[in-house]
């Protein structure tokens, strides 16, 4: 089967295997000399590809027990997070973190220990798994989390899926009172500004910003701020108070065919970000929760607008204190270049240790861009100025980082590898992009 990430690049020729349960998957483990673990295939790169063997978990997708007083809910690793929210937003509870789509799995969560609009309050995914059974190599399901096993946790989280195949999880969910949230939009006329607006909004749960990409001079980095809480049941207009956990259908747009190559350019990016940032009035509004955190959803294979050929995100984190200085450096070259991204998304980390997570404390930008020969090697220069100023890039939106900016970036590295090999020393898990970064 030809898989790929989510930007549709690189497209591999892959064997797919697909396990109905956790005994199957033991046994396409122990047959496996290299294989890894897919979840839903949001990650946009390479990381969950494997030419001899790929493991899709989707069919291991059981809700298995809840607690209501604790919020802890088991589950398999095939579990969709737009399943949980199905089941649990009625009932008045919400996952502690969600990136930014709700179309991945449980085990692609942990494995890429993702973050969401509110890591400098709540860290991010792996924060709130209270353990995991995780397969080995040899057929042996170890459980793991911050007390148990906790290396094997440390490196599992954020692994890419490296030390093993996540059969189910233990996380926590918090308790909502309305499926809204109170959102306030801020404009920023500069990148000085929005940072400024993010380090007062740092008692707000949620925070994240869209950032013109190919605005230049005195201009350069406006953004919109969004900032969010969850709402309370006193706060809905009043026809909505009767059913404040309902969750409005929500109208989805598809993207029928790819676009033709060059749609998104230097004029149509800057005219798209000119009308998005008139069009982002200051105020208060109550917003459902599915805009707020999944905005994208709603256009069903959205990754066709960069035509057939796919597009990298390109998300790097800069430590805090070198965050402008870097930021003015990117979005310069980013707008010099005119290679504009029509999604630009700043948000702000809170602290994290880890070995392989990819927060740190600091400032992340995203941006999406065609995956063409010229924009490609365009990206080397972001990577020098992440470099320059200690940052790293996110694995589970790379498809074409170097080795070398790998292990600058992740100092942990070293002792991920010790314990990655402790635990299956004839590295049966790999992935292309573990191949490619020799990890």
């Amino acid at each position: 089967m030809i898989l790929s990430g989510w930007g549709r690049y690189p497209k591999i020729d892959c064997v797919v295997v697909t396990p109905r349960s956790a005994p199957e998957a033991a046994a396409t483990v122990r047959q496996a000399d290299s294989l890894i673990a897919r979840g839903n295939g949001r990650s946009y790169g390479d990381p969950a590809v494997n030419r001899r063997a790929t493991m899709s978990m989707l069919q291991l997708d059981r809700m298995l027990a809840f607690d209501p007083q604790t919020g802890l809910l088991t589950c398999e690793a095939g579990v969709l997070l737009s399943d949980i929210l199905t089941v649990f937003v009625p009932r008045g509870w919400f996952p502690v973190v969600t990136p930014g789509t709700r179309f991945v799995t449980v085990g692609g969560a942990i494995g890429s220990d993702v973050h969401g609009k509110n890591h400098h309050k709540d860290g991010s995914f792996g924060d709130h798994v209270q353990s995991l059974d995780l397969l080995l190599a040899d057929g042996r399901v170890v459980t793991c989390g911050p007390e148990r096993e906790p290396e094997l946790f440390a490196a599992t989280r954020g692994g890419m899926g490296l030390t093993g195949v996540i059969l189910r999880a233990t996380i926590r969910l918090r308790p909502i009172e309305t499926a809204c949230i109170r959102q306030e939009t801020l404009r920023a006329r500069d990148l000085g500004e929005i940072m400024e607006l993010f380090e007062q909004s740092d008692d707000w749960t949620y925070t994240v910003a869209w950032i013109d990409c190919l605005a230049r001079g005195a201009r350069l980095g406006r953004s919109l701020l969004y900032r969010g809480e969850h709402a309370l049941r006193d706060e809905l207009p009043a026809d909505r108070r009767a059913s404040p956990l309902a969750r409005p259908a929500r109208r989805t747009l598809t993207v029928p065919v790819d676009a033709p190559g060059g749609v998104l350019n230097r004029w149509t990016v800057s005219a798209f970000n000119e009308l998005y940032f008139r069009s982002g009035r200051p105020g208060t509004a109550i917003v459902d929760i599915d805009p707020f955190f999944y905005p994208l959803d709603s256009i069903l294979e959205w990754n066709r607008i960069y035509g057939r050929a796919g597009f990298t995100q390109y998300q790097c984190v800069l430590p805090k204190a070198v965050s402008e200085h870097g930021l003015r450096a990117l979005l310069n070259a980013i707008a010099a270049s005119g290679a504009g991204s029509f999604l630009a998304v700043l948000k702000l980390f809170g602290q994290q240790d880890g070995l392989v997570s990819f927060p740190m404390e600091g400032y992340t930008l995203a941006l999406d861009f065609p995956a063409t020969v010229p924009t490609l090697g365009f990206l080397n220069e972001l990577d020098a100025i992440v470099t320059d100023h200690g940052g790293r890039l996110y694995l589970a939106k790379d498809a074409r980082m170097a080795a070398g900016l790998l292990r600058r970036g992740y100092p942990g590295l070293p002792e991920f590898q010790r314990i990655r090999t402790a635990w299956n020393p004839a590295g049966t898990f790999q992935s292309l992009q573990s191949e490619r970064l020799a990890i």
